[in-house]
């Protein structure tokens, strides 16, 4: 099973994936589990500053890539 991370990025809005829910800053992406499922993630940033928000969701972001690469790489070594 392979996981494909979903993200649209529009360069003109640097908070692309958060939204503000009562001061506290969240990130929110889909991954598609399968060809024909998807799943909406989404992660307390755990902060009210919108500059370490921006950080935090692209460390997070990163996080989901690398893993779901990860995931790809082991799924085409066993085929």
């Amino acid at each position: 099973m392979t996981e494909e991370l979903s993200i649209r990025v529009n360069a003109e809005n640097p908070n692309h994936h958060l939204w503000n829910n009562h001061g506290t800053w969240w990130c929110h992406f889909t991954v598609h589990p399968t060809a024909w499922t998807k799943q909406r993630v989404r992660r307390s940033l755990r902060t009210h500053d919108i500059s370490l928000a921006r950080s935090r969701r692209d460390a997070l972001l990163a996080s989901v890539g690398a893993k779901a690469g990860a995931l790809a790489a082991e799924e085409g070594a066993r085929r």
